[in-house]
């Protein structure tokens, strides 16, 4: 068994626009390989990771703290502490976490680790592709990368 405490845990803080918040990759500190976990705290205003699904990995959120909405393939849906949501491994687990309360908003996102995975960006037409370690994994990755998804490219050249 591995055991760490949050508190002793630096937090990353990450800035793009309306996309800011800060994150404790949890299960990074204890070298955990098959599941993924980080504390993230999301400030009144702005908005979590892009709207996105995975085609490989399985997600779920637990609110501890605060209040927000969630954006999922079926519009905005509240979100309080106390609330848990999973997002399948395919088009129907689109999400984003929105706080549009006056507080900081608290929660855990858990995740499989499984690789490859294809992230699919559907508002920004993007993908991202993560071959040897997962999205969210450290290890070395023999290829990754973000690609428009209208970028298409005969299999034949001719």
């Amino acid at each position: 068994m591995e055991k760490t405490n949050e508190s002793t845990l630096a937090w990353q803080e990450y800035d793009h626009g309306e996309t800011a918040f800060r994150r404790k990759e949890l299960a990074n500190a204890v070298d955990a390989s098959d599941l993924g976990c980080s504390l993230y705290e999301l400030p009144a205003g702005m908005r979590s990771w892009p709207y996105h699904y995975h085609t490989a990995n399985e997600e779920a959120i637990y609110v501890l703290a605060g209040e927000g909405r969630l954006k999922t393939p079926d519009g905005l849906e509240p979100l309080t502490a106390g609330d848990y949501a999973t997002f399948p491994a395919d088009e129907s687990g689109g999400h984003r976490v929105v706080n549009d309360g006056d507080d900081p908003l608290r929660y855990l996102a858990i995740s499989t680790m499984n690789e490859p995975d294809i992230t699919v960006y559907p508002e920004t037409g993007k993908f991202g592709v993560f071959v040897g370690s997962p999205p969210g994994g450290r290890d070395e990755r023999s290829l990754e990368g973000y690609y428009r998804i209208d970028d298409r490219t005969e299999y034949w050249e001719e």
